[in-house]
């Protein structure tokens, strides 16, 4: 594994390096004719001027891509993955920009107030690096994954520390990203108050022994989320059980509608971006009532897009609401 030396470090040390050599010609070519004198203006440099300090805090976030040094107090982060922005805004590090999964949906409304003024740094699979530049980042998070064609660009900007991937089990990423920002505590304790929040859901709605499914229609398929998914995890986490099948080494899988009975579980959660529109229901779920008995459509917003401690305790809470309906 690589350990990558941040280039902004060697420029801040050349640009100190100037006037500490100057200040030092100069001591040099001086005749000090009053010790007394001398000892007086020492005092009084020491009083009224701090030695420069050429190496702001910092500490070593190991990822994908080897070791970086990264600020201890970030400031100005732009994130490239919806588990990133969660997770930052759930720390209180908001960004000051962050790639979105659609530009014209923007930043998901589930974040609320606290994430309103982000600004958009393009899509996650296209970040544009003009933009992240232009907002001046202390810090870029992002993905081997989807942005390794980026990496030496990015880090030319400013230090940047990249996950994995965005399959790896969102918990992981969550920690990873509070070590980049520098509060590991504070994500473990999000993460605790996630895992009893779905100890609560479980035995309220006594859904152990349940099965549970996450479905998504597109472009004439069903696209179902397995137990390693943000979705499927969630539900798994809350005491279902993911319907068995062969999740080809992937979160989900696609179904042609001929295939709809695959689908079949105790619990189906269609996601669509209008809860309200039930023309949104695939005809083939819809007029299959007895293999489906207990069909809800769920906001993609979160279901889907909302990865993170956040939007983890945003489908908790959307699960504890449709299971009191039934």
């Amino acid at each position: 594994m690589s350990t990558p030396t941040h280039r902004r470090s060697a420029r801040r040390a050349a640009r100190l390096a100037a006037p500490l050599l100057a200040v030092a010609l100069l001591a040099g070519c001086s005749t000090v004719t009053d010790d007394a004198d001398a000892t007086s203006t020492s005092a009084a440099a020491g009083d009224d001027t701090a030695a420069p300090d050429d190496t702001a805090a910092t500490h070593s976030v190991e990822h994908a891509r080897g070791t970086t040094e990264v600020p201890a107090e970030p400031l100005r982060v732009v994130v490239l993955e919806p588990v990133q922005l969660d997770t930052a805004v759930a720390l209180g590090a908001v960004p000051v920009g962050a790639a979105v999964l659609n530009e014209e949906a923007g930043v998901p409304a589930y974040l609320g107030e606290a994430a309103a003024n982000i600004e958009s740094v393009g899509t996650v699979t296209e970040p544009s690096i003009e933009k992240i530049a232009a907002l001046e980042p202390d810090l870029i998070l992002g993905t081997e994954s989807r942005h390794s064609a980026l990496y030496d660009r990015l880090d030319e900007i400013a230090p940047t520390v990249f996950m994995a991937t965005q399959t790896d089990p969102w918990t992981e990423n969550v920690e990873l990203v509070a070590r980049a920002l520098g509060d590991e505590a504070g994500a473990q304790t999000l993460l605790d108050a996630f895992e009893a929040r779905c100890t609560e859901v479980a035995e309220d709605h006594q859904t152990a022994g349940k099965t549970a499914q996450l479905i998504r229609p597109r472009d004439g398929l069903l696209t179902l989320y397995g137990p390693t998914s943000f979705a499927g995890s969630v539900l798994e986490c809350a005491g279902f059980t993911t319907p068995e099948r062969d999740w080809e080494e992937s979160i989900s899988v696609d179904l042609s509608y001929e295939r709809v009975f695959e689908a079949e579980a105790d619990l189906v959660l269609v996601t669509t971006t209008d809860t309200s529109d039930q023309s949104t229901l695939p005809e083939v779920l819809a007029t299959n009532t007895d293999a489906f008995p207990s069909l809800h459509l769920v906001d993609q917003s979160f279901w889907i897009t909302g990865v993170g401690p956040l939007g983890g305790m945003t489908v908790l809470d959307d699960l504890d609401r449709l299971l009191a309906e039934q």
